[in-house]
Order: structure tokens, then sequence, then C-alpha cells
């Protein structure tokens, strides 16, 4: 029996970082045909070359991620504030932008936005320049959202305490910090990698084709 994304091709970006390497190993178990991307995005032609190089594009998985530095909001300067708006907020755009004329031509396509729950509910710890960052990548996400309907699905996930190597990675596991944080959580466990890539699975196939401009927490309770 083909899987849920025979006959789709789709891109992946931030393959090795964030949850990329779980989502590019389940859309291949699912027969998609799949891009992962590990180049530098944040060079402004690097979107349009990417798309002009995969050609046909089903599927786009818009999964940035960056290892930002905690710190008090009085403390980030602006050149912190441009890269986390470079990670992850331009190339969300400018790849937007390259791929949506071809889906809006055969009137199909699927966008998802692999975002983090740090834009549902605020935080202290100094993320604040990467909670904002994340929170654009949601507006920016609904709004398009409404202009691709009814042909092209645009959707986002707000993700936290999910077991990835950006952010949870296992040294930081066996911390008090973690711990701490940890105890926040009402599902009291990190998600694994392949729980997340499945909701990111829903977003991209078929069962989610009545779903336009939607995040879906996932984030074990802690957005409640």
């Amino acid at each position: 029996m083909a899987g849920r994304l025979a006959g789709k091709r789709a891109i992946v970006t931030d393959c090795n970082e964030y949850a990329g390497a779980d989502i590019v190993k389940l859309f291949r178990e699912e027969d998609g045909e799949v891009f992962a991307v590990d180049r530098d995005l944040t060079i402004s032609r690097a979107a349009d070359d990417l798309i002009r190089e995969v050609g046909h594009v089903d599927i786009l998985i818009a999964n940035f991620a960056y290892p930002h530095k905690y710190a008090p909001v009085h403390k980030k300067s602006d050149e912190d504030m441009e890269y986390a708006m470079r990670r992850l907020f331009y190339p969300l755009h400018r790849l937007t932008r390259a791929v949506l004329p071809q889906m809006l031509e055969r009137k199909r396509g699927k966008i998802v936005v692999v975002g983090s729950a740090d834009s549902l509910r605020g935080r202290s710890g100094g993320v604040a320049l990467y909670g904002g960052a994340r929170a654009a990548q949601h507006g920016y996400m609904r709004h398009v959202a409404m202009e691709v309907a009814p042909y092209v699905n645009v959707n986002a996930t707000a993700q936290s305490y999910v077991e990835n190597p950006t952010y949870f990675p296992k040294a930081y596991q066996e911390t008090d910090a973690f711990r701490q944080r940890l105890a926040e959580c009402p599902a009291g466990r990190l998600a694994t990698g392949r729980e997340c890539a499945q909701t990111v699975l829903f977003l991209a196939g078929p069962e989610s084709d009545f779903f336009y401009g939607q995040v879906i927490p996932f984030a074990g309770g802690w957005t409640v």
C-alpha cells in the first residue's frame, strides 16, 4: 500500500536542526520524494535558487532553527535582533514567495511552518527575541493562508518539549535547568521527534485539506 505522500515532492529545510531529521525520515517512510536541505537560507537569493533547482514542489516544510543565546532583553543587541529574524522569518517569506506561484497555478499545495510554542505563551529566561521572531512566523502564516485559500493549505505547529538536537540535546537534559523547565510541562516528559513529525505529516498530508491558517500546539499541555 502506498504511503500518504506517494507521488508528492517535499522540501524540508534545516534538515539537521530542530525537527528536520525526524520529518525527513517519516516523510520518506510515507513514500514522499524528500529534498532535505541544509544550505544557508539567510542569503537573499538562496530561496529562489532552491525552488528553481528542485522544480515541482508539492509540500514545503519551513523548519527553521538556530541555537540562540539566552540573555535578558535589555542585553540583546540590534545584531541579535536581526539575526533572529534572518534565521527564522526572512527565509520563510522568501521561500513562500518563491514556491507559491507554481502551487497557485496547480491550485494545490501545502506549506507547513514548524514553529515554536514560545509564540503562544510568554516565559522568562531570556527568549524575548526568539519568541518574537517565532510569533512573526505565525502571524505571517495566518495572513498568507487567507490569501491563498482555498487552493493552498498553509498551517503551522507550535512545538516545545520535543527532543531535538538544537534545543533539547542530550547534554542539556542532564542539567538542573532542564529538570526545572520540564517540571512546567504537564506531560512530564519530552515528546520524541517522531511524535512531532507525525503532527507535521498530518498538516502535509490529505487529512488536513480543510485546515487553513491553523497553529497546532505540540507542547505537552504547556500552552493551555
